[in-house]
């Protein structure tokens, strides 16, 4: 039994291993099982890109790229700042994929950030059948581009020709074995991976023999990204400085968001601040109705929201301010810091703000991620 190879996740770990009726099987991918893809032969299409606004040069000079790699036969890694528009790179590759009849996918960890790009995709390519897939929702398998969570990559074995890879660097992908077996299994041509914070491992990885990593620090709008300031406050004053914080935001009409280290703090600090400041609510992956709660928030019903993780990234509203509630501690790693402050100075019009890490200590997170931050600055 201790040859035996998984050929669904590769993996050979005895303790992962059992038998059923003579037959060994793994226990460790036992949970990926459903439904799968048809690999059906997808004749050419008319694609038709529709862009709010033209890339920018830097912006077309790495689409171009991508495009010259996938020809050559070339996997390549998209490391970009948070808003420089890494989804905009990977258009081109996409059109001209999908006007070929190839299979293609675009891979994230999270469900809300699917949801949040399938919209922005059908608006992108309104001519062509995007395809939606995440846990509850995989009754339609097949299109000519497929959205789908990085769980959900086992309904697709050898599948895509082109597979896009958002925000590798994300909780539950990041660091997860089985996930990138799935990832890997489901691919059988060439890979666009993305992210503003790759850890040192991926960087590593795309050193190598017929990969290549594309660098962008700079914003598509070309203005500076919003340097963090770290405030210290003890007790009762770091309750105190949130709620003059909040109450001044609603007064210069500024939507923000408070982020928090866990699920339980979020419902406690909203019914902490509540009663002092009007107009907020709070999500995180336990809340009932957090699509409709982040909604109601995009269209301006609430002024603040008190958030987890669920909000790092994907979400984009313009004017938003943030605060890091608790930016000490141990959860918020300099990658975590930077992709959270990337929330801010997004959109056109609007690429100032405040990011404020509030916190009993300074920590090197904290440090690294301002550093990191103010070197991409340097590129304007």
């Amino acid at each position: 039994m201790g040859a035996f190879v998984c050929p669904r996740c590769g993996n050979k770990d005895p303790r992962f291993l059992g038998v059923r009726n003579g037959k060994t099987y793994c226990r460790k991918c036992i949970s990926f099982r459903g439904e799968e893809a048809e690999d059906k032969k997808l004749a050419p299409k008319n694609v038709r890109l529709a862009l709010r606004y033209p890339l920018s040069k830097d912006q077309k000079e790495l689409s171009d790229k991508v495009i010259a790699n996938f020809h050559d036969g070339i996997d390549t890694l998209v490391h970009a700042v948070c808003g420089s528009g890494k989804t905009e790179i990977s258009y081109g590759i996409i059109a001209e994929c999908m006007a070929k009849g190839m299979h293609v996918g675009f891979a994230l960890p999270r469900r809300d950030v699917v949801i949040e790009l399938y919209y922005r995709m059908k608006e992108a390519f309104p001519d062509n059948r995007i395809v939606c897939v995440f846990g509850g929702h995989h009754r339609r398998l097949e299109g000519d581009l497929i959205l789908l969570t990085t769980h959900q990559l086992y309904r697709y074995p050898h599948y895509f020709d082109l597979l896009v890879m958002d925000e590798i660097d994300a909780f539950p992908f990041k660091g997860n074995e089985l996930l990138i077996a799935m990832y890997r299994r489901s691919l059988r041509g060439h890979c666009v991976m993305m992210s503003a914070t790759p850890s040192s491992t991926v960087l590593k990885d795309f050193h190598g023999k017929g990969k290549m990593t594309l660098e962008l620090h700079t914003r598509f709008h070309k203005k500076p990204i919003p340097v963090p300031k770290v405030v210290k406050k003890f007790g009762p004053l770091k309750y105190a400085y949130l709620i003059q914080k909040l109450k001044q935001y609603r007064q210069e009409k500024k939507p923000c968001f408070v982020f928090v280290p866990t699920v339980e703090k979020s419902e406690a600090l909203f019914r902490a601040i509540s009663p002092f400041v009007k107009g907020g609510n709070y999500v995180s992956s336990q809340r009932e109705n957090r699509p409709g709660i982040i909604e109601a928030f995009k269209k301006g019903k609430y002024r603040y929201l008190i958030t987890t993780a669920v909000l790092e990234r994907g979400v984009t509203v313009k004017g938003i301010q943030v605060i890091i509630f608790g930016a000490d501690q141990a959860i918020y790693d300099s990658a975590a810091l930077i992709q959270i402050s990337g929330r801010v100075g997004r959109k056109i019009g609007a690429e100032k703000g405040d990011v404020i890490f509030l916190c009993d200590k300074e920590t090197k997170a904290m440090q690294k991620a301002i550093r990191e931050i103010e070197y991409s600055n340097t590129f304007l």
